[in-house]
């Protein structure tokens, strides 16, 4: 115990003195705060203690050292499992073994160091033997001791030790680990530690203090490794949270064929049906489970029929304990009201629980799992809503595999994380990354991956193993990841050198193409095509439960016919911004704007917006028939006329003749269009100042689609005229006049009144500031977060990916500004904006149209300034509905019945 004065840094648990609990997890990190939780409720847990996560920051702020307190704390916590334990550490006749494991706030599966084991040297191996009567034990756990240890603490590498292990089995003619005796592991052991001495210049440590100092420092070292800082930045864990270290009694699943060790779920992390699921391994610690060295077994009977498994179920094998093992699943579940993922040992047929945690799973999993859940009275659709990470919905709006499409199958291995994906073989992690990086698709086929593979898992479309099973590394990293993953293909035969793999006869080199269904274990010759998803089922009735909570309305971002009907498909409630110029650019149109442009009068210029004006009227008839009475915003030309015109001489002479004018007009027109920086200059309503005739022919054709739709389904459209890159209120009234005179036209013509809005796009500084007076004529704002954040910090999105990880990595900005609102500064302009606008227009409507009305982040801040509506597009609807529902609840504006 601390003394008075002093800080805490240890805390017990286990033997009947647990001083943690499930809510101090930012204390004791994940792992024991459940430990603690799981002593409290009265389950097995071995014995041990959590010293903190303030210590890991204690030790980076101070040196890599630790308080002088600290040591005496260890040592009365090590104390009291000798008394718990009935054995004393480093004692050569009853040894007292830990294990020293990493236990972040947020799980970290593989990223950070473990060593089991700890405690033997070559008196208490001995000791270990003569006092178990089992030699091969003692010395089969003092080999995996040495090997870990050299690894995690000593940084020796772990070939040096798979070599030597390999030629043992090879002099010997074993096949397996388990065939080696007492005496083969002796041997095995002396050339163990001869290579640690060649490689560090001194022998293994045989002093149990030195040895447990040492995984403590390791652990605290782990949390700065690559593998770790890359998972950190991938799932945006903070670096200065720490990591906790935890100290716990062993227990050996390697003692004999009454003994195992698994790793289990409460629920099918995949499907998430409600059955057991996991696997264990007689005579085995827990690290050959996820090492994918020997093939797992099943837990249970189910479980093996449905992977067709000739070996035993531990609920056949082990009865009583698979019954308590489930009591204990069902403890767990209802205490933690969640799915979990448990780590287990068996020693001599006793049960002990090694760990629980929320487990990870795929979004089909996270749905079905949060819907049953709900469903069965356990949460509320409250907390339903809130379970679901909204980036994860992203895994099920993609394509899956056409089930009619040929495919020819080489191979079949564990559907370890589901979904479908095609790409280029490669064999190594940093291959992934870089030719994902020049925007190729990828697979990654590894014998098994590692934590250091954890960059190219993340960089590649799907992941293919040829060892490990359903809660290997790549299994469970990939299923948070959203990868889809086939481990655990034995018939594979991958030879990193040659860069190829084989099978039954097939070779398949690097580059070549296969896809893999992670949801059948298919491994397949080629591209395989795919169909679009069914979005029914849970994630409907979820997203039906979302939708009732959410204030605000979801809309697209949509031009074409084929996104305006992918968002409808989705649930948005609208077009929040549709880029009239982006219509421009098909081959049929873009004559009539060149020569527009080229025109040398006004006379000229509307001759060829004649000619654009059907096209026009054409795309707007289709959007509003589509949208079927939802609100429609519409951008005004927004983009240089620079950008419609030819580049090349080549491209030039094809215009002039196309146009039936001089070359050299053409050339002219080019370079006395072109800007400095054109991103600030003739553009947006600049373009409508200039040339009124522009804008007039766009509301025109606005107009006349809603007449025409309106008549044609007796349906009201109600578009909403929007006004690009406004900084004045002059500006805008000059450009209304021109938008009502061409309402009255066509009301004129067809003798429909169309109803419409006219108003902004927020996007320079001086428009939010300006907001009041602009919202004197301006019925709407939409924020245009992509322009705003470029203008407000000075930044160009085309080139600041140069040097922003640089930043992010000074956390000088916390994220990339253009992924996610950069809310103290860009979110104070909109803050401002909306306070101004109301105030003159109490009715406003205020959207965000930039690529952050997809993010969850984002959309959370735009619940809290009040904003009317999301526009994303069309993938994101989803993401952007639970965001949104989310973000009320958080907000205590959830929507009521």
């Amino acid at each position: 115990m601390a003394s008075q004065g002093e800080s805490k840094w240890v805390y017990s648990f286990g033997a009947g003195a647990t001083e943690g609990r499930a809510d101090m997890k930012n204390l004791l990190g994940g792992k024991g705060a459940n430990l603690a939780e799981m002593a409290n409720l009265g389950l097995p847990v071995p014995p041990g203690f959590t010293i903190t996560t303030e210590l890991c920051t204690y030790f980076y702020a101070n040196g890599r050292s630790y308080p002088p307190e600290l040591t005496a704390q260890v040592n009365a916590a090590i104390a009291r499992l000798e008394q718990a334990m009935d054995a004393k550490f480093g004692d050569p006749v009853n040894p007292l073994l830990v294990s020293v494991r990493s236990g972040a706030r947020a799980s970290m599966p593989g990223m950070m160091d473990t060593v089991l084991n700890l405690g033997l040297n070559d008196a208490t191996a001995a000791g270990l033997a003569k006092r178990s009567g089992d030699g091969r034990f003692a010395y089969d756990s003092y080999r995996r001791f040495i090997q870990m240890y050299s690894n995690v603490v000593l940084d020796v590498e772990h070939h040096h030790f798979e070599d030597i292990l390999d030629n043992h089995k090879r002099d010997k003619s074993y096949n397996l680990d388990t065939d080696l005796s007492a005496e083969d592991w002796q041997a095995v052991i002396e050339d163990y530690k001869k290579a640690v001495e060649r490689e560090l210049g001194k022998p293994f440590p045989q002093d149990v203090q030195e040895q447990l100092w040492g995984a403590i420092g390791a652990v605290f070292g782990s949390w700065m490794n690559a593998r770790a800082i890359t998972y950190r930045k991938l799932h945006d864990i903070p670096a200065d949270w720490g990591t906790a270290v935890n100290v716990q009694c062993m227990v050996f699943g390697n003692m004999g064929n009454d003994c195992a060790t698994g790793v289990a779920f409460t629920r099918n992390p995949s499907t998430g049906e409600n059955a057991f699921y996991g696997e264990y391994l007689v005579n085995a610690q827990g690290e050959d489970v996820v090492a994918g060295i020997r093939t797992p077994q099943h837990l249970t009977v189910a479980g093996k029929i449905a992977n067709k498994s000739d070996l035993p179920a531990m609920e056949e094998v082990m009865p009583e304990v698979f019954n308590q093992l489930n009591e204990v699943r069902l403890t767990l579940e209802k205490h933690y009201r969640d799915m979990q993922d448990i780590e287990f040992t068996v020693q001599q047929n006793k049960l002990f629980m090694l760990q629980t945690r929320n487990g990870k799973r795929t979004a089909p999993a996270a749905l079905k799992i949060a819907v049953d859940l709900a469903n069965e009275g356990v949460i509320d659709r409250n907390e339903a809503v809130r379970r679901i990470d909204p980036a994860s919905l992203d895994q099920l709006l993609h394509p899956t595999l056409d089930p009619k499409a040929d495919r020819k199958v080489i191979a079949k291995g564990l559907p370890a994380s589901p979904g479908a994906a095609s790409g280029k073989v490669v064999f190594t992690a940093d291959e992934a990354e870089q030719m994902a990086g020049k925007g190729e698709s990828v697979i990654l086929c590894r014998i098994e991956t590692s934590p250091e593979d954890i960059h190219g898992m993340h960089a590649a479309r799907g992941i293919l193993t040829s060892r490990g099973g359903m809660t290997s590394h790549a299994a469970v990293v990939a299923r948070g990841m959203g990868r889809a993953c086939v481990s655990g293909a034995g018939d594979l035969r991958i030879d990193y050198k040659t860069k190829q793999m084989s099978v039954r006869g097939v070779a398949v080199k690097e580059g070549d193409i296969l896809t893999i269904d992670g949801s059948t274990g298919e491994v397949m010759l080629g591209e395989v095509p795919t169909i679009q998803p069914e979005l029914s089922g849970d994630f409907a009735t979820l997203m039906g439960w979302a939708d009732g909570i959410r204030r605000m309305k979801i809309r697209a971002n949509a031009e074409t016919p084929l996104d305006a009907r992918t968002a409808r498909k989705f649930g948005a409630e609208g077009i929040g911004l549709s880029r009239t110029e982006h219509m421009f650019f098909d081959p049929e149109r873009i004559l009539a704007v060149r020569e527009m442009i080229l025109a040398e009068d006004e006379a000229g210029r509307r001759k060829a917006l004649a000619k654009l004006e059907p096209f026009q009227k054409k795309d707007f008839v289709e959007l509003f028939t589509i949208m079927a009475g939802l609100p429609v915003t519409i951008r005004l030309l927004d983009p240089p006329l620079h950008e419609f015109l030819p580049n090349t001489e080549e491209d030039m002479a094809e215009v002039a003749q196309a146009t039936g004018t001089d070359p050299l007009r053409v050339r002219h027109r080019t370079i006395q269009l072109h800007e400095a920086n054109p991103m600030l200059g003739h553009r947006g309503c600049r373009l409508g100042i200039s040339y009124p005739e522009i804008y007039e022919m766009q509301a025109r054709a606005i107009f006349a689609a809603a007449a025409e739709v309106a008549k044609t389904t007796g349906e009201a459209v109600i578009p909403e005229v929007m006004i690009p890159l406004i900084i004045t209120r002059k500006e805008f009234d000059i450009l209304k006049a021109v938008i009502d005179r061409a309402a009255e036209q066509v009301k004129a013509e067809t003798g429909v009144t169309v109803e419409y809005l006219t108003g902004t796009m927020i996007e320079i500084p001086r428009a939010a500031l300006k907001a009041g007076e602009i919202a004197e004529s301006a019925e709407f704002f939409s924020y245009g977060t992509n322009d705003l954040t470029q203008t407000t910090l000075g930044l160009s999105r085309d080139d600041a990916g140069s040097f922003l990880p640089e930043y992010q990595r000074q956390g000088i900005l916390e994220q990339d500004p253009f992924q996610s609102l950069d809310v103290t500064g860009v979110g104070e302009l909109v803050e401002i904006a909306t306070e101004r606008g109301r105030k003159v227009r109490p009715d406003i409507k205020l959207g965000i149209c930039g690529e952050h009305g997809g993010d969850p982040a984002s959309i959370s801040f735009c619940e809290k300034v009040g904003l009317t509506y999301v526009s994303c597009s069309p993938y994101r609807v989803p993401i952007a509905r639970l965001a949104a529902a989310q973000a009320a609840l958080n907000s205590d504006t959830v929507k009521r019945d």
